[in-house]
């Protein structure tokens, strides 16, 4: 990443579920973020000269011998440091303090006592007060580095905030970006803004200017081939590619028939009709499900699927020649999974992206002008560059498609049926004014049959599965809780019109709105 900008903020990750949340605290107070593994702070550190850096919480615990720790020099930088959790441990350990693990930890809801004024609480809280917030550890720190103090406490951290304020160090026990601290996002905002001396004036339009700058001087003269998909990423890159450099875009829409209702159109129309974009619309339905058949392991599917849509689009690109730059609608969210210091799931969870790079026989480099932004980002992005509201706020859809909403084996008679369904679901909720509400809603066709009785017949068809959640950065989710009028409406709907489907249920677990779904 090469973004010249002057104020930000890096977030050194130590392994912590929620240390997205930092970033999208920070980005919301205004000020842009990055987030690093602690074993690449180092080069971070180098390119972004940051105006403050925050530690993150993290899994380990500061007393193993590998545990990982911060850069020193972080500590003599001059700079404001603001620890979270593990990164307030690894802060008190680093500088002279002590941790210890105790027989039992603090975890979940918690109230702190403030004792102190500190900057870190300017307008907010008062030396006597009582506030919530969120706490998950098993260590704690038991002696203060030199130079610290005690700003608040709870019954199980007798240093849940500290602070030494002539250096500019403050260090929380709680979690401030999770929203069980109810405060949390406006303490991460006083840090940034008062502690730090950031302005909170980073925009999108300045992210637009910017990047237009960065994609003319990364690709001058020469061509780039954008891959579509058809969902939002993809095509925010690539209107945002095209007013940098025009007519040097090409974009090749591989239509893997996998699709929703109607969405293939509405990409074509929207590329060629709106914007004037060159565009390739490759039709390749039959070669996906032919290669699909007798599949159905979900990551065998999704494999196939990449590899195809590669294989698909090297064709494409050949036949245009002349492209030395791909681009990607690649998201901050992937490129932070795929880089995870501890390996973790990431590897299957985006085998779909090629976050790490092409295959070496493209000889192409990747221009992915999103690479900085969130989901919820790009939708902002999208607007200031005058897409249409009705393709910005469309729910997420998964480069795989129908073929992860069809666990088992995928046919046509199989994706025609569920693409009926599924656009009755989303039909109903534009209906009832609920969709803007809803971060993502699609309907599943179960590998399952059951008996049922329509009219005077008996039937033996299909379970279809409805699912629809809530989320504000596509990070953390909750089910949306449709009412019962509501369901039966659309299940009736979905029963009547539907050939092969005689049974809806809905899913109420709270699973997180990426692409890991129902396979």
């Amino acid at each position: 990443m090469t973004l010249p900008l002057q104020d930000s903020i890096l977030i050194v990750d130590f392994g912590s579920q929620v240390t997205q949340l930092i970033a999208r605290r920070v980005r919301e107070a205004g000020v842009y973020s990055e987030i690093a593994p602690f074993n690449s702070a180092d080069e971070a550190f180098k390119r972004l000269k940051p105006k403050g850096i925050i530690l993150s919480g993290g899994p380990s615990s500061v007393m193993w011998e590998d545990s990982p720790r911060a850069p020193q020099h972080f500590f003599e930088a001059g700079i404001p440091i603001l620890g979270i959790c593990y990164g307030q441990q690894t802060m008190m350990q680093q500088l002279g303090g002590n941790v210890e693990g105790g027989e039992s930890g603090e975890f979940g809801r918690a109230f702190i006592e403030v004792h102190r004024k500190c900057a870190l609480f300017d307008g907010l809280w008062q030396p006597g007060e009582k506030h919530q917030v969120w706490m998950s550890h098993g260590d704690k720190v038991t002696r203060l580095a030199p130079g610290f103090e005690v700003m608040a406490t709870s019954e199980g951290a007798p240093f849940a905030v500290t602070a030494n304020e002539t250096r500019r160090f403050y260090a929380t026990q709680f979690h401030p970006e999770v929203v069980h601290t109810p405060d949390g996002a406006k303490l991460l905002a006083n840090f940034v803004r008062h502690v730090c001396g950031l302005a909170g004036d980073w925009t999108m339009a300045e992210f637009r200017a910017t990047k237009i700058a960065e994609i003319r001087a990364q690709v001058g003269d020469r061509k780039v081939i954008c891959g579509l998909s058809g969902g939002v990423d993809s095509a925010v890159a690539a209107v945002l590619i095209h007013e940098a450099i025009g007519d040097q875009l090409t974009c090749v829409f591989v239509d893997h028939g996998l699709m929703r209702a109607g969405e293939a159109d509405q990409v074509v129309s929207l590329f060629r009709g709106s914007y004037n974009i060159p565009l390739v619309h490759v039709k390749a339905e039959t070669l996906f499900l032919k290669g699909l058949e007798g599949v159905t392991d979900p990551e065998a599917k999704r494999k196939f699927i990449g590899k195809t849509f590669i294989d698909v689009f090297e064709d494409e690109a050949r036949k245009i020649g002349g492209a030395d730059f791909l681009a990607q609608g690649t998201l901050y969210p992937d490129v932070i999974e795929s880089v995870s210091f501890t390996g973790g799931p990431s590897v299957t969870i985006k085998s779909h992206h090629n976050v790490g790079g092409l295959p070496e026989r493209m000889n192409m480099k990747l221009v992915e002008p999103l690479r900085e932004l969130f989901k919820d980002e790009v939708r902002v992005l999208g607007r200031e560059l005058g897409l249409p509201e009705v393709f910005v706020g469309r729910h997420p859809f998964p480069g795989p498609g129908l073929a992860i909403r069809i666990p088992g084996e995928v046919t046509k008679e199989r994706c025609d049926i569920l693409r009926k369904a599924d656009a009755i679901y989303l039909e109903e909720i534009r209906n009832a004014g609920l969709y803007d509400a809803i971060w993502q809603a699609f309907a599943v066709l179960l590998p399952v049959r059951t008996v049922g009785v329509m009219g005077d017949h008996r039937t033996y068809d299909s379970v279809c599965a409805l699912r629809a959640v809530t989320s504000t950065d596509g990070m953390t989710a909750d089910i949306y809780p449709f009412d019962a009028a509501f369901l039966s409406r659309v299940a009736t709907r979905i029963i009547n019109e539907v050939k092969g489907i005689n049974r809806v249920v809905y899913d109420y677990t709270s699973k997180p709105p990426g692409t890991i779904e129902w396979e």
